[in-house]
């Protein structure tokens, strides 16, 4: 295979004479190319840093820079001595390494040119920059910048998915029914109720005398940049991208179908897996997960079978809030309770706190129940009947604490760790983690009834599912409805998600085998150290270990919990400081 993440080197640490020249290399190496991601890209995932001035540059040709770019970082990286580094910087090296890799692949198979599809959109990203911090003057003037070039974005974009559309490169089209309606709000809103006007509904860290000016140039921009950029889009999408996208629904099917798909497994789960092996992997683990939600809805005091049970759930009012405002209120208090035993279970606790926001209205139809991370936890109060009550701890500790906005915040404030690893997102690490955060739930006594429980297990079984659904549609040929009924009678999800979820997956392959992948790792981690350690295993110290790597790679947690039980589970290690 192209990849293999191997770690045996980091078990044998250069000598202290030979590793700062070594580390020097590295870290200018990694410093610099780092520096040229955040600018190249106009990265803005974090938060602390001023927003952009620009968007990215997109075009087939910034594309092939980008591509010489990351083969001569990773030729250079190769060139440095692994064996002479510190501890520290070998694992830098190792998650470095793995970076590279797959931006090179993503660049080598062209995945600039398939821009969009069922879960996310390069339209669909200002959401999220509109409604992020704006602290100074400059944020607000730099937004203005960034989308006054809003038009030549989406130009260079639309150029790209051309180039896709020619050689079949495209989202399968049964997945994307009604995701254009998004664009086509946008393109017939008014500029005050777009989302790029947003950031200029409260402006406190603005002069009241620059306030007015700031509002009208962005309506001005909005009228006369941004939203023609959507009418135009529309048009594309509608007329051209659209008739034209592939009717074939496998990774498999595109060019290179078989390697890309292989890729895409290596990137999300950062294991060297065959499709056979996690399909067969996933089957044994639904097998074992049903046995244990029987187990729930007997002791909830249900007669009926398994499948009367679903239809119960699924169907009976009592699991449904009465009101948006009323779904937000019961995930605010699941998310106090874990307050309340954090310190039980954690040494490290983040600084940062986060928010609980309902999904867009604009998305939400076709977005997922929730999601978390640095500063927010969106929930999605669109059709009710459809987020039942008894899935909504495991959702919350998942989307939230000690979950995505638990865990990524502790990454981002750690200053003992290179920048590249502080903000970047590793999916089996921040996936896994998310649902082991869920499994936990059980340990902490957040589950308070039979239907929690069972909701809980619902969501494990969902991911373990996903390793089925994964691979069967992506290598073994399965159609949409197959893996709709898989599951259907597999897992008590809504009907109404249960669509959303398998079009995601459709349209994203690889990344919904994270997931389980990556929790059975912690949770294979936090056996073998419990038996290793005995009455010296502690709870607190193991999550902290697990959590002081920041995002990595699943090997990279399997050798730090190596060092955590061969230091008697004790922590921090002195040479990673």
């Amino acid at each position: 295979m192209r990849k293999r993440i191997i770690l045996a080197a980091l078990l044998i640490s250069g000598t202290s004479a030979h590793a700062a020249p070594a580390d020097t290399q590295l870290k200018s190496l990694y410093t610099t190319e780092w520096a040229w991601r955040i600018a190249a890209l106009q990265d803005d995932e974090d938060n602390t840093r001023p927003v952009p001035a620009h968007l990215p540059r997109v075009d087939a040709a910034t594309q092939a820079a980008y591509l010489v770019h990351w083969q001569d970082t990773l030729a250079k990286l190769n060139k440095i001595p692994t064996g002479l580094l510190s501890v520290k910087e070998q694992i830098n090296a190792q998650v470095y390494r793995f970076q590279l890799e797959n931006l090179i692949a993503s660049e080598k198979f062209r995945d600039f040119e398939m821009p969009a599809n069922s879960d996310s959109s390069f339209w669909g990203e200002f959401n999220d920059r509109a409604r992020r911090p704006f602290r100074t003057i400059e944020d607000y003037r730099n937004w203005l910048a960034q989308i006054a070039e809003l038009p030549r974005y989406f130009q260079e974009n639309i150029a790209n998915m051309r180039a896709g559309m020619k050689r079949g490169f495209t989202p399968p089209r049964v997945t994307l029914t009604g995701r254009g309606d998004a664009i086509t709000a946008v393109a017939k809103a008014k500029p005050e109720t777009t989302a790029f006007y947003e950031p200029f509904k409260e402006m406190g860290a603005v002069p009241a005398a620059e306030q007015a000016k700031l509002r009208a140039q962005a309506l001005k921009i909005i009228a006369t940049q941004v939203l023609p950029a959507y009418r135009d889009l529309d048009k594309f999408w509608r007329n051209e991208y659209l008739p034209h996208t592939r009717t074939t629904l496998a990774a498999q099917a595109l060019p290179d179908g078989k390697a890309y798909y292989r890729q895409q497994i290596i990137e999300y789960a950062t294991l060297d897996k065959s499709p056979d092996e996690i399909h067969r992997l996933g089957l044994a683990e639904v097998a074992k997960l049903h046995s244990q939600m029987v187990a729930a809805m007997r002791e909830s005091g249900f007669k009926g079978d398994f499948a009367a049970f679903l239809k119960y759930l699924r169907s009976d009012s009592s699991f449904v809030a009465k009101s948006p405002q009323d779904l937000l209120n019961r995930a605010a208090w699941i998310a106090k309770e874990f307050d309340g035993k954090a310190g039980l279970y954690f040494g490290l606790l983040p600084r940062a706190r986060f928010a609980i926001r309902p999904v867009p209205a604009d998305i939400a139809p076709f977005y997922t129940s929730g999601r978390g991370g640095p500063g927010v936890y969106m929930l999605n109060t669109y059709d009710l009947p459809h987020r039942p009550l008894y899935n909504l701890t495991a959702l919350t500790l998942h989307e939230s604490a000690p979950g995505h906005a638990f865990q990524m915040p502790l990454a981002m404030e750690d200053k003992t760790l290179p920048d590249f690893r502080r903000h970047s997102y590793i999916s089996a690490y921040g996936e896994g983690w998310a649902l082991y955060s869920e499994w936990l739930g059980q340990e902490m006594g957040m589950y308070h009834t039979p239907y929690d429980r069972f909701g809980m297990l619902g969501y494990q079984i969902w991911r373990a599912a996903r390793l089925v659904v994964d691979t069967g549609i992506h290598a073994k040929g399965w159609s949409r409805a197959q893996a709709i009924a898989y599951f259907h009678d597999n897992t008590a999800l809504p009907e109404h998600e249960i669509e959303t979820e398998i079009d995601r997956y459709i349209g994203w392959p690889g990344q919904a085998t994270s997931y389980y992948l990556g929790e059975m790792a912690i949770r294979a981690n936090r056996a073998k150290a419990e038996k290793a350690l005995g009455p010296q295993f502690n709870i607190r110290a193991f999550h902290d270990a697990v959590l002081q790597t920041g995002s990595v790679p699943l090997p990279v947690v399997d050798w730090q919990i190596a060092r955590f039980i061969a230091s008697g589970g004790k922590g921090p290690y002195p040479d990673l400081e």
